[in-house]
């Protein structure tokens, strides 16, 4: 119901514009995205197979890539199909609720990914620096709780932001998102009521996750480091470093991405909308998409698994 000629009340659909400047070549850009989402999709399927078939891969460090695998997908699958739909079916309608489901989808698994990077790192620095009591430390039990931590942390942190729009923001000057999927900022600035709660907690939620989780893992590899230099061998050395190489390229372009994607949509406001967009979207899609292939070509027992495979 309108209430004037400036805001709307309780709007039961949004649209997504998609890539806003880019609308006339949104269906090029749909092309690497699809690319991108079908290459991840059978990649981290692949590396879930191997790890479920191959007995030598149950593991905790390859449980947690198995667990990474999933949250991949089911991101993915929360956006991408979605934004395919806007770029190439002309379809950007989406209703109220269903935008508000895909946000908290987004966050919630944004946030899981975090905190199972944060395990991986945990993972390799018990094994490196206590590697006699790995075992005993890294239980199936503890890998249990911590799947279940992560997820609820994730969820629980994330619902207060829809639970924020949903009840507090009712008057809306816009129903038109500037974006291509429904993200917790491009749906807040719509609203015509003051909207300093949701950025403060926004933030809150944002900084809550990934600096924990940076923070722990940074400390994590320092001590890392620190003992794999006291090695005296240098082959000892390596071998060290090898079992950790994936999981840092992994981390570091999830948040580098994750950070710059942050601050240049709350801070950019000289950088062109459109970049801005372009960004958000890359850095759902890019992790994903390079995880396993980070990890196929870095970690050698998954990389002869895949040989032995395609050559049956």
């Amino acid at each position: 119901m309108s209430i004037s000629n400036i805001t709307v009340f309780m709007p039961s659909v949004f649209t997504l514009i998609g890539i806003p400047g880019l609308e006339s070549v949104q269906c090029w850009i749909g092309i690497p995205f699809c690319i991108m989402y079908l290459i991840a999709m059978i990649g981290n399927s692949l590396l879930l197979i191997i790890i479920m078939l191959e007995p030598s891969l149950h593991e905790p460090m390859y449980i947690f890539l198995g667990m990474l695998g999933v949250t991949d997908i089911a991101l993915l699958t929360s956006v991408v199909t979605k934004m395919l739909g806007v770029f190439w079916f002309h379809m950007p309608e989406i209703y109220f609720d269903s935008c508000l489901l895909q946000m908290w989808l987004i966050h919630t698994f944004q946030g899981i990914e975090s905190g199972i990077l944060l395990a991986m790192a945990l993972d390799r620095y018990v094994a490196i620096c206590y590697p006699l009591r790995h075992a005993a430390i890294f239980t199936p039990h503890l890998i249990s709780q911590i799947a279940s931590a992560v997820t609820l942390r994730a969820a629980i942190l994330v619902a207060p932001c829809l639970v924020l729009i949903k009840f507090r923001l009712q008057f809306y000057h816009k129903t038109v998102i500037s974006h291509s999927y429904c993200e917790h900022m491009a749906i807040v600035k719509l609203a015509a009521g003051n909207i300093r709660v949701n950025k403060i907690y926004g933030l809150f939620m944002a900084f809550n996750i990934a600096v924990f989780d940076l923070s722990f893992i940074t400390l994590s590899y320092v001590q890392i480091f620190i003992t794999v230099f006291r090695l005296p061998q240098k082959e000892a050395r390596l071998k060290a470093f090898n079992t950790c190489i994936a999981h840092i390229c992994v981390f570091l372009q999830f948040y580098f991405l994750a950070f710059f994607s942050f601050f240049a949509h709350r801070f950019g406001s000289h950088i062109p909308t459109f970049i801005h967009i372009l960004i958000s979207s890359i850095y759902l899609l890019v992790p994903s998409f390079l995880n396993p292939l980070f990890y196929g070509a870095k970690t050698k027992q998954i990389c002869m698994q895949m040989v032995k495979m395609f050559s049956l």
